[in-house]
């Protein structure tokens, strides 16, 4: 980390959601359960069901967006919205004590807990950013490997960095960690770009297997419209920061 930072003291868990009403109150009370977090913040992007309303539950706090925004602008909103609480906190003339921020998708449920190995080496000040290695998942599903063939290739090729899981959403970053990769990139192309962006600026990365277990995409019509949108997306972040890159900046 850099000089004058320090390792944060709690963690703010942001769960970013959208349509997840059969899951999101078990991913709430599992994310609560986390040693460490004293905020849960679930951004409900847009649902046309009760997503925000059980979150909060829960025992989330709840921010909503109208319109879905998409995945990169939740994790934003939300990220500043612990910003502001963290200013607002803080007594005048002092610097706010800022959290770590922990991602977690809405349709953990109760394996959220198990993002726990996450924040312990960004807490300890061992590390800038940490990414889940998920295991094999119990549901049939997924795709063909070509979105993540080409986010390894272009997290590689631009960082050096070679990522198991470059798509893997659950994440524990540090306030500088943070800074260092806005602005997000769009879409589906956010957790490509972080990782990018985060080892770009000299920042340690380092990823960590942990049991979790989610909802698998699988491979009718609208999973592979899906999959064609999360290519575009990783392929845009990945052209942006390629071009970057021979401009000589960020």
């Amino acid at each position: 980390m850099p000089e004058n930072s320090h390792a944060p003291a709690a963690i703010a868990a942001i769960i970013p959601a959208m349509d997840e009403s059969a899951r999101i109150a078990a991913t709430v009370a599992s994310a609560k359960q986390i040693p460490g977090v004293d905020i849960v913040m679930v951004v409900d992007d847009g649902s046309s069901d009760d997503t925000g309303p059980l979150a909060r539950r829960a025992g989330a706090e709840v921010v909503t967006h109208r319109k879905n925004k998409g995945k990169a602008a939740a994790m934003m909103t939300g990220a500043f919205a612990i910003r502001n609480r963290e200013i607002s906190d803080a007594d005048p003339g002092q610097e706010p004590e800022h959290r770590a921020l922990l991602f977690i998708d809405g349709d953990l449920e109760d394996s959220a807990l198990n993002t726990a190995p996450l924040a312990a080496p960004v807490l300890a000040g061992e590390a800038d950013m940490t990414i889940a290695i998920l295991p094999a998942q119990k549901r049939k599903g997924g795709g063909f490997g070509f979105v993540v063939g080409l986010a390894k290739k272009g997290i590689a090729e631009l960082s050096g960095f070679e990522a198991t899981q470059p798509l893997s959403g659950m994440r524990c970053l540090s306030r500088e960690a943070f800074d260092a990769a806005l602005p997000f990139a769009a879409g589906w192309g956010v957790e490509a770009a972080m990782t990018i962006d985060v080892v770009g600026a000299g920042l340690r990365v380092t990823e960590v297997e942990c049991d979790l277990h989610h909802r698998v995409t699988g491979r009718d019509l609208k999973a592979q419209l899906h999959r064609a949108a999360q290519y575009r997306d990783v392929a845009r972040a990945i052209l942006v920061r390629r071009l970057r890159a021979k401009r000589g900046g960020k």
